[in-house]
């Protein structure tokens, strides 16, 4: 174990053999920053920007993408991107030894073309992003396997939903976060196993319940007390639950309940072996890591699915690979970012179904390039690349992610802004830059909407709305219309992005190790429960399962 210092916070942290073997498997140097500072530095690569209408700068065509306007590169759409109507090659470079190795890759960043979406292998899913193998999805975020969604962020085999967060396997269920393999599930979190219920905390095997927290295998319960079906259904008809005004005191009503009854287990790993961090699924020998599913021996990731062996990373489903952010099925890559099915590569953007590049932009099926130059066998790339590695060694890159000006957008419009929030004068100071808010625009005044769902009619949609938060302007689409007034659910008051966020934050303020005692046998433990929150009972694991089970 040594114990280093971070240049950005200026804090203690300590690197575990573990760590360095890991690094030095890519010939890598110890990480400067610790892990908290290192995850917001490549989160803002990542963008959450607005989605917005522009044109294909090969075609003219109209296209939707959430790439800000003050990006430096050209924009094509994804199947010109794919096409044979441009070479990437065509683009590259011979490397100057007299000359930064970032500033050469940043001068052939803005020249190369990219996609207008970062995600392969979608159908009917133009207003997204970060989606990937997806059908049918309108305005969603970091998708995997997905069909018929709205307004949806970070979610994986999910189903004909409106407005979930971090879900797995969940089908026709509504402002629901962190909830897997549920159906017909609405405003919950933290659900397994549930189907038609609404306001759940922490419950699993869960049927025909409200408002209800702690519960396993239970059904016909309001508020933890049983009642017979036809009970059940009667004491239903007492909770406004079509009305917007309605759904907010419940709101209101049942996190208090939360704060003051439920137990709070100190972490949210579930079927996760030796590990720590917080929200792992079914991982195994994973370290300080967050947000991570089906994962194993990684080390200090954030964001993860499928993946192993993976370390300082963001956004990774990936084997073996180091200072990634979002890259899908990649293979001992480094240093890498939006690129998919690459192996042996390092400082790549935007790439697929790469081996042996270094330093290149928008390639597709490529062997054997730097800075997008062909070279015409593996002995003279591995030797051009050892030399540019010496000089990189030399001036202090080797081992750095790439500088902040090379992000694709302003650290505002990015998922660091989502865990991390700064100023604007913070993060010109960090070497970034920051998206200047549009105007105001214009819309009709969601507090003029109908408080029932009932009252609703289906012209609506062809309305724009303004969020009084905001000041942006979203509409009610077709799809959502028919989802909402099916399930008896009241119109949205505000734009989608910030029903998102209100979701998110929760999760996102969960990453901050706190230590305190357990509620329950008064022993010292560490959880992840903000002070603000007021939550009474928060346990370690095991009076957790005593109380729960």
């Amino acid at each position: 174990m040594t114990q280093h210092t971070c240049r950005v916070c200026g804090r203690e942290f300590q690197l575990e053999p573990e760590d360095l073997e890991a690094l030095a498997r890519f010939d890598l140097p110890p990480v400067k920053d610790c892990p908290k500072c290192l995850w917001k530095y490549l989160l803002a690569f990542w963008g959450f920007g607005k989605f917005r209408k522009t044109t294909s700068a090969l075609s003219g065509d109209s296209l939707i993408t959430a790439i800000p306007a003050s990006v430096r590169f050209p924009i094509y759409s994804r199947h010109e991107w794919t096409s044979d109507a441009w070479d990437p090659l065509a683009y590259g470079m011979e490397y100057d030894s007299q000359r930064s190795f970032f500033e050469q890759f940043g001068d052939l960043q803005s020249k190369v073309p990219h996609p207008h979406q970062v995600g392969i292998k979608n159908t009917n899913c133009e207003w997204n992003e970060d989606v990937w193998n997806c059908k049918n999805c309108y305005l969603c975020r970091s998708l995997l396997n997905c069909e018929d969604l709205n307004y949806s962020y970070r979610t994986i085999n999910c189903k004909r939903s409106v407005d979930l967060t971090y879900c797995f396997d969940t089908e026709m269920s509504y402002d629901t976060t962190y909830c897997f393999k549920c159906y017909k599930v609405l405003y919950s979190f933290d659900a397994h196993n549930c189907l038609d219920s609404a306001f759940l905390y922490d419950c699993s095997n869960v049927q025909n319940s409200f408002m209800c927290w702690n519960l396993r295998g239970k059904q016909y319960h309001i508020m933890n007390k049983p009642y017979s079906r036809e009970e059940y259904l009667e004491k239903l008809k007492e909770f406004d639950t079509r009305s917007w005004a309605g759904v907010q005191r419940l709101k209101e009503q049942f996190w208090e309940l939360v704060a003051r009854e439920a137990v709070h287990r100190q972490n949210l790993n579930y079927n996760s072996v030796n590990s720590t961090g917080n929200f792992a699924n079914e991982a195994k020998n994973c370290t300080n890591s967050y947000f991570i599913d089906k994962s194993q021996n990684c080390r200090h990731v954030f964001r993860a699915v499928e993946s192993e062996d993976t370390v300082f990373s963001v956004g990774s489903m990936t084997e073996k690979c180091a200072l990634c952010v979002i890259n899908l099925s990649s293979y001992e890559a480094i240093t890498t970012m939006h690129s998919a099915y690459c192996r042996f590569c390092a400082y790549l953007d935007s790439c697929e179904e790469c081996e042996y590049c270094f330093g290149c932009v928008g390639l597709r099926k490529k062997k054997y390039c730097i800075l997008n130059k062909q070279y015409s066998n593996e002995t003279e790339w591995r030797e051009a690349v050892e030399r540019i590695k010496a000089d990189m060694k030399a001036r202090g890159e080797w081992g750095e992610f790439f500088p902040l000006r090379l992000a694709p957008g302003g650290y505002n419009a990015s998922v660091a802004h989502i865990y991390f929030p700064e100023t604007k004068k913070a993060v010109e100071q960090m070497g970034g830059h920051w998206e200047e808010e549009d105007a105001t625009s214009e819309g009709r005044d969601t507090a003029t909407l109908p408080d029932s769902i009932d009252d609703a009619e289906e012209d609506i949609s062809k309305e724009p709305l303004l969020c009084p938060e905001t000041g942006r302007r979203f509409n009610i689409a077709p799809s959502e219309f028919s989802f909402l007034k099916a399930n008896g659910i009241p119109l949205p008051r505000y734009h989608f992005d910030k029903r998102t966020l209100d979701r998110f934050r929760p999760l996102a303020a969960m990453i901050e190790p706190r230590t305190g005692q357990c509620h329950f046998c008064g022993k010292e433990m560490t959880h992840y429960y903000p002070p603000g929150w007021n939550y009474r009972k928060i346990a370690c694991i095991e009076c957790y399962h005593k109380e729960v089970y």
